[in-house]
């Protein structure tokens, strides 16, 4: 038995509810660039007083010329833990410029040297279930087939599932498979790490995610996933020439399938998640006369803790001291 200890990951919840509170001024304005570069300055800042030994695995940013704290970029204090670090100050950067909802910051950590640096990789095939389902699927098995034995994992008919897949031409046959076989489809245009948070979430509609999304996205969502005791099955997925040939020239084998105990290779791992944009998954920052409101979730994976934050920020005095400017 050990006496309880002090919770990184409430550390963590103020780092991406600043994140959120910067960005969010940018809601809608169709300026990518602006809400991300909001975001990852309040991150950056937030990081300064973490006492960890931070070094950021998962930078993302670096596929779409995006501000970003980079990969291999020190954070925190340098007292305390040393932890790899997986950061999207902005997950989903085009849902915040065009207002669309499940917009969220998020940050992941790991013991250091147990989280998996994808390389060159930009893509992954993922399938994603809760932890009744985790022992239930294969990512080689046929669609209908995984579907089937989710939906008896979970006590459920197959017409009661519902699948998350991004809304995109690469997944027009998984799209027709999953409606053969059935269930039920949210298509979402962006945000991957939220669908993934969704199919793992207890409070969730969501079932199940499959379809290939982002490397670093599928590595940060793991962070949670193991958390909560889910599954991830997944395999590199390059979208061009170039990045496989990238990946092939790093050594990297294509044919490896990853789960969640290989990109995350301790359980004391630690997320924090807030919402930027409205959503069923975390309401978005709500702005006040004179602060904000946010909504967050916190996971601690060597308790299986959940926690549903709501935090009112008084802006009066926040900005006293603060050096993040939130108004």
């Amino acid at each position: 038995m050990e006496a309880p200890e002090k919770n990184l990951a409430l550390d963590l919840v103020r780092v991406t509810e600043a994140a959120a509170l910067a960005s969010a001024r940018w809601l809608g304005k169709g300026n990518n660039d602006a809400g991300d570069g909001a975001a990852v300055d309040a991150m950056r800042l937030c990081f300064k007083s973490l006492n960890i030994k931070g070094t950021i695995i998962i930078g993302e940013g670096e596929k779409d010329n995006a501000p970003m704290l980079h990969n291999g970029e020190k954070v925190g204090t340098g007292n305390g833990p040393a932890v790899d670090v997986a950061i999207d100050p902005v997950e989903g950067t085009k849902l915040l410029a065009y207002g669309r909802p499940n917009a969220i910051s998020v940050v992941g950590t790991a013991p250091a040297g147990t989280m998996y640096n994808p390389g060159p990789s930009f893509y992954m095939q993922k399938l994603v279930v809760p932890p009744a389902a985790r022992n239930a699927v294969d990512i080689d098995a046929p669609v209908k087939e995984n579907l089937v034995n989710i939906a008896k994992a979970l006590g459920k008919d197959v017409d009661d599932l519902v699948v998350f897949v991004l809304d995109k031409p690469r997944h027009e046959k998984l799209i027709t498979q999953i409606r053969d076989a059935g269930a039920r489809i949210q298509l979402h245009t962006d945000g991957d790490v939220a669908g993934a948070l969704m199919a793992v979430d207890p409070r969730s509609e969501v079932d199940v995610m499959m379809g290939t999304g982002g490397t670093p996205e599928g590595v940060l969502a793991a962070c949670a996933i193991k958390g909560i005791g889910g599954q991830i099955f997944a395999r590199l997925d390059p979208q061009s020439y170039v990045e496989k040939e990238a990946i092939q020239e790093a050594g990297i084998d294509l044919r490896e399938i990853h789960t969640v105990d290989t990109l995350i290779k301790s359980d004391d791992v630690l997320f924090a998640a807030t919402g930027i944009s409205g959503g069923t998954f975390l309401r978005g920052v709500q702005y006040t006369g004179d602060g904000a409101v946010t909504h967050s979730m916190v996971i601690r994976g060597k308790t299986g803790s959940i926690r549903y934050m709501e935090a009112i920020h008084n802006f009066n005095r926040l900005m006293k001291i603060s050096s993040v400017k939130y108004d």
